[in-house]
Parts: structure tokens; sequence; C-alpha cells
């Protein structure tokens, strides 16, 4: 645990957070056990645990046996203690979930869309009146339809008024709480890989178009592919054919969001296909709501024409807003394991 360069806040968020995460992953220990596990000083597990103890973080769960001499006091955290927001932005509505420190959901909510007019205000006051109700949110986690530059929204078609804003910084100096921005494709990803138990060293592409045009979450051995300019994903722009984009193929002109028709499904395929070439990914994701069973047989068909079958990933279905969810949750959970307490 030690750091030549680390600064006091920064080695005390790095204790915190490995006593947070012990505690969790033991479900309980003694001050000698988180000692040993975090190779820190007894004194200094000591001082850190009296201080979480008063402030209700941790809880005595009794006196282990005695071999002879004190009995060693054991605790085990307070789930309780701190609870998350993530909160997701489209066009027609905002989802939200409340959640505590071991992921169980608390509630489960809708708003109306801010994607609108003064839209910045209108999530303001959204996420006043939820924090109203749990005023122990200590992490929001925000879903854009966009892409994010370490929390500045700087590609976001259609919704000008979030254009090259900084939502986390705006939003962190407004609530005096860490914020974390992940554009949705990235954090559905993330959610899909943690939620599903997927192996670290798999590479997964996530494709949904939604209702703002398609985009793809890109994860490689585990880490989420964000690009050089955090542009990873933008997959309408792809060129297919002479005169069409990959997102003027996907536009839909009914308003059936299922994928059916021929042209829909080559351009999948060769999506597909320039994947495979480019990464060779272990599995694609599908939205359910957007690709049936029998789409995905002809589209594994209709990709074989363009790439030999044998390099063909697995093709699948989940459900793309409790994974988008499951990725904000997994971002807000770290952001809560690394606060310090005021």
């Amino acid at each position: 645990m030690s750091d030549l360069f680390a600064t006091p806040k920064s080695m005390k968020k790095l204790i915190l957070r490995g006593i947070r995460s012990t505690l969790l992953d033991l479900g309980s220990a003694t001050k000698l056990e988180l000692s040993h596990a975090l190779d820190i000083s007894f004194p200094t597990i000591s001082k850190f645990l009296t201080q979480m103890e008063k402030d209700g973080e941790i809880i005595s769960v009794g006196f282990d046996a005695s071999s002879g001499g004190r009995k060693a006091k054991r605790y085990r955290y307070n789930p309780e203690h701190m609870l998350g927001l993530a909160i997701f932005l489209e066009k027609t509505e905002t989802n939200y979930a409340i959640f505590n420190c071991v992921g169980e959901i608390k509630k489960l909510g809708k708003a109306p869309s801010v994607l609108v007019d003064d839209g910045l205000n209108l999530l303001i006051k959204c996420i006043e009146n939820i924090m109203t109700s749990y005023p122990k949110i200590s992490s929001v986690a925000i879903g854009v339809p966009g892409s994010v530059d370490s929390g500045r929204i700087f590609h976001i078609p259609g919704y000008m008024q979030f254009q090259n804003f900084d939502l986390k910084g705006y939003y962190e100096d407004y609530f005096s709480l860490p914020v974390v921005v992940e554009n949705d494709m990235n954090a559905a990803v993330l959610g899909f890989h943690h939620h599903k138990g997927i192996k670290e060293n798999q590479s997964l592409v996530y494709l949904y178009s939604g209702q703002n045009g398609p985009g793809a979450g890109i994860m490689i051995n585990g880490d989420v592919v964000r690009g050089s300019t955090f542009f990873s994903g933008e997959v309408s722009y792809i060129p297919q054919y002479n005169d069409r984009n990959f997102g003027q193929v996907l536009e839909k002109k009914s308003g059936s969001r299922m994928i059916a028709a021929d042209d829909e499904i080559d351009a999948i395929s060769r999506l597909i296909a320039s994947f495979v070439a480019i990464i060779n990914p272990h599995t694609i994701i599908f939205c359910n709501d957007e690709v049936e069973k029998k789409v995905l047989e002809k589209i594994t068909k209709v990709s074989s024409q363009y790439i030999p079958s044998e390099h063909l990933p697995e093709l699948t279905v989940s459900e793309w807003k409790q994974d988008y969810l499951f990725g904000l949750q997994s971002l807000g959970i770290d952001l809560m394991m690394n606060r310090i307490s005021k």
C-alpha cells in the first residue's frame, strides 16, 4: 500500500478503499486480519476503524474466541452507510436506480426526459428530488447518449444544450458529491461484463440503435475502449455503401424498433465483419427489443458471406436498459469506495 509519491489525501483514499473492499469481500474481519490483508500497520488500521465505527460505516459483530490473550473485535461493513444514484438520459424519459454499496437496488424509477431546453436545470431538480428522499446518496453516475471526455460531453447530436458541457464538474460543484458521466454504450458493455461474469480476457462489442441512432460499446480484455479522442463506438459514421453510412441504413422510417429489413441485416453483417477483421471479438451483444432469434440467425448467415464463418463471434441478446444501469451502478460503487468522509 505504500507509495513514495502519494499525498496524505490520496493515501487516506487508498486505505479507506482497501478497508471497504476487504470487508465487503470477506464479510467481516478483525483489525489484525485487515492489517495483514492490506499490509498496513495495526495502529493505522485501528485509527481508521475507530473513525469508521463512529461514523456508522462499519458495525461491530462481536468478539472472536480468545486464544489466551485479549479477544479480537470483529467488524463488518454497513452497506447502507452510502447509497449511489445511477441515472441515464434518454430522448423520451429519464431512468434511475438507487443502490447500496453491495449493489442492492433500493428503488427503480422514471422521470420526464431532461434532454430538452433547460435540461441542465431540470436534471438538477430531478436529482434534488431523489436526494431529498434518499439523503445518504454519496455518488452520482450519469449516462448520456453522446461521447464523453473526462465528464465533458463533446458529441451529442440533437441536444445542443449539452454540447461541450462539463456535466461532471458542474454537478460535482453543485451537489458537493463525486459524479461520473459515461457514454451509454460504454456503460452498457461494462454492465453486461460485470453482471454476466464474463472472463477478463474476453473482448465484447455491444450494438444498439436506440432512440438516438446506432452506437457501440467495445471492451477488450476487460477494459472499455474509448479511443484517443474518446470517439470510439460512434459506428453511425462507418461508410458502408456508396451513398449511405451505417447510421443512415438503420435510420427508422416507422415506429418499430425491431431490425428485420434485408438492408438492415446486410449493414449489421458488414459491421460485424469489420469488427471481426479488426478486433476479432468473442461476443457481439444486441438489445432484445431490437433483434429476435431468427434475425440473429440471418445475421450470422449473411456475415459469413463477408468473413470466414469460423471467425464469427457468438451473437447474443441482452436487456440493454438493465445492462446500462448495471454499468452505471458499478461506476457509482467505485466512486463510493474511494470517497473520503467529510
